[in-house]
């Protein structure tokens, strides 16, 4: 059994990772622990749902969450992976909209879930998080907008090559180093299911594709992860 320090110092990291609240000191993240009690949803539960809408801001502490629609045969197309630290939710507070989507704990997660109230007294009223609020949601908005150019002007390996690299940069990001070029080998932790869901193709499509790409040496294939080695090449066809 975890000792309450230990359990205290490891509720930091988390928090520590949140993007938003990197510059709070570790007496203001734990006080900001105990405004924001977080609770664990099991992967494959799909916890918000255009259905049962409600104003409510999501901030995932630990895991997985993809978001994502359903066409009019039931078929998801995901329209973002989100990692640990993501903001995310309805609020038309922060101009903030899952415009429909379904959102699914992809592993088991750890949330914070935010009414309006919370949103001011924890996000809006210091000017260090409301500043770092406004430039994560502004990426957001930009990432969101070139998956949509993406789908509509490439073709599948295009599309693919595109998300894997965007799934590079969101950890850079998440590590704190949000303007620093992918160069080098990188690795994404994405399953073949997921990428075909987030390019609106066949699995078998994307396994194909991965494997000719393992073959010419762009890629290393492990259980749910992909080793990114050819950085050049992937940036080539991602832009073609």
């Amino acid at each position: 059994m975890k000792s309450k320090p230990q359990a205290a110092f490891e509720k930091q990291i988390y928090l520590r990772q949140i993007e938003i609240l990197q510059d709070l000191s570790p007496q203001e993240l734990e006080a900001m622990d105990k405004m924001m009690p977080a609770r664990e949803v099991e992967a494959g539960n799909v916890f918000y749902s255009p259905t049962q809408p409600a104003e409510v801001l999501f901030l995932l502490k630990k895991g997985r969450v993809s978001l994502y629609h359903l066409s009019a045969e039931g078929t998801p197309f995901i329209t973002a992976t989100l990692e640990e630290g993501t903001l995310f939710g309805e609020m038309v507070l922060l101009g903030q909209s899952l415009y429909g989507s379904y959102a699914e704990a992809v592993t088991s997660c750890l949330l914070c879930v935010m009414s309006r109230d919370d949103v001011r007294m924890t996000m809006l009223n210091d000017l260090r998080i409301a500043t770092r609020l406004v430039e994560r949601l502004g990426r957001r908005l930009l990432e969101t907008e070139q998956r949509l150019v993406d789908f509509a002007l490439k073709d599948v390996a295009g599309r693919v090559a595109a998300l894997l690299l965007q799934l590079a940069q969101s950890q850079l990001v998440r590590e704190g180093r949000a303007n620093v070029p992918v160069v080098g080998a990188a690795e994404v932790t994405c399953t073949h299911e997921e990428l075909a869901r987030g390019v609106g193709a066949y699995r078998e499509t994307i396994t194909k594709i991965l494997n000719e790409w393992r073959g010419q040496g762009w890629v290393e294939l492990h259980r749910g992860r992909i080793v990114l080695l050819d950085m050049e090449s992937l940036r080539h066809l991602a832009v073609s």
